[in-house]
């Protein structure tokens, strides 16, 4: 049985002019999230926005995190991917998640009100005490190479 996640629609046209976050089929590990817009927007090569989704949630469980993530058919067919590889929504956090969109494309895009812009998902979090020492207790096979140590094959 899905968990229940309380949400407030911050928009009134989400479940009306709009379908309200779902998954697209019964295999999407991720919830759509809308474009909540007035009017079409144009978003030039190179720029970043932030795209309200007239959606909140609470997750209320410090074990999961929300995660938004791009689209991929936005990202492949026209450069348009959230700015900052994801966005993290914790749990505690109740207020309207916006997405940073970012146009990696060559031709302006034309963002349309209700357009799916990006995903969201709910992911478990491990929660961390981090501790100082002097010496890591066990040896890595890499140990401390940096990028690219690791070789191509």
């Amino acid at each position: 049985m899905p968990r229940r996640i309380e949400t407030r629609i911050l928009d009134g046209r989400l479940g009306s002019e709009w379908p309200l976050p779902g998954y697209a089929t019964d295999g999407s590990a991720a919830l759509d999230l809308r474009a909540c817009l007035d009017a079409p927007q144009t978003l030039h090569p190179g720029e970043r926005r932030l795209v309200g989704t007239g959606l909140a949630v609470h997750i209320a469980d410090p074990n999961l995190v929300g995660i938004v993530a791009s689209r991929s058919g936005l990202s492949l067919k026209h450069g348009l991917r959230v700015a900052q590889g994801i966005g993290v929504i914790d749990a505690d956090y109740t207020g309207e998640i916006g997405v940073i969109l970012h146009h990696d494309g060559t031709v302006p895009y034309e963002l349309q009100p209700g357009e799916r812009i990006a995903q969201l998902m709910l992911q478990p979090v491990e929660r961390v005490a981090l501790e100082p020492v002097e010496a890591f207790s066990a040896a890595s096979g890499r140990g401390a190479g940096g990028f690219g140590h690791s070789g191509k094959a």
